[in-house]
């Protein structure tokens, strides 16, 4: 089936299309819209269509996956997308409670923790922390694999115990 063959036979679907859009979208310039998308897909997928086979069927399951497609897109848009111009108590209260004066707190927090670490403990965790991989650290320190591994652990144990304070799961 050639080119032209091919988006006349899509063409003569187009009517039954607008029907099965309208349904999706309830609204006609939406339908529309979503019948031009479908033609347009399908003759630039044309390829995957077997000739012989249902064609209002295939251009169906474009305009469906087309419209489920659409409206995931838009969820996700509204979702990030805060429609109002009201703050909710529960935005204040977090906008409140947490700003730059806390984590500036946190952070000489944890900068004192590092600094209490033992150098056998410091050097490894810091390294990981960097992002220099398990067999990284044993070549540089010239030690094995699996006492890297438990000098991370340790070094994770001892922060987590000077940093209790920050525990949130403790917090009402």
């Amino acid at each position: 089936m050639t080119q032209i063959e091919f988006s006349t036979l899509v063409v003569r679907q187009s009517s039954s299309l607008k029907t099965y859009a309208l349904r999706f979208t309830r609204d006609m310039e939406d339908a529309n819209d979503l019948v031009q998308e479908t033609l347009l897909k399908a003759v630039t997928y044309r390829n995957n269509f077997k000739e012989g086979t249902n064609i209002n069927g295939w251009l169906y399951t474009i305009m469906k996956n087309t419209f489920i497609n659409g409206y995931r897109k838009f969820v996700k848009t509204a979702a990030i997308i805060t429609k109002t111009d009201e703050i909710s108590s529960q935005q204040l209260s977090f906008s409140a409670s947490s700003n730059k004066a806390e984590n500036k707190f946190m952070m000489d927090d944890i900068q004192q923790a590092l600094k209490a670490l033992p150098q056998e403990y410091y050097i490894p965790f810091t390294m990981y922390f960097e992002g220099y991989k398990y067999h990284e650290i044993a070549g540089d320190l010239d030690i094995p694999i699996g006492t890297v591994k438990t000098r991370i652990h340790v070094a994770r144990k001892l922060l987590k115990k000077s940093l209790n304070v920050y525990n949130y799961k403790n917090v009402a």
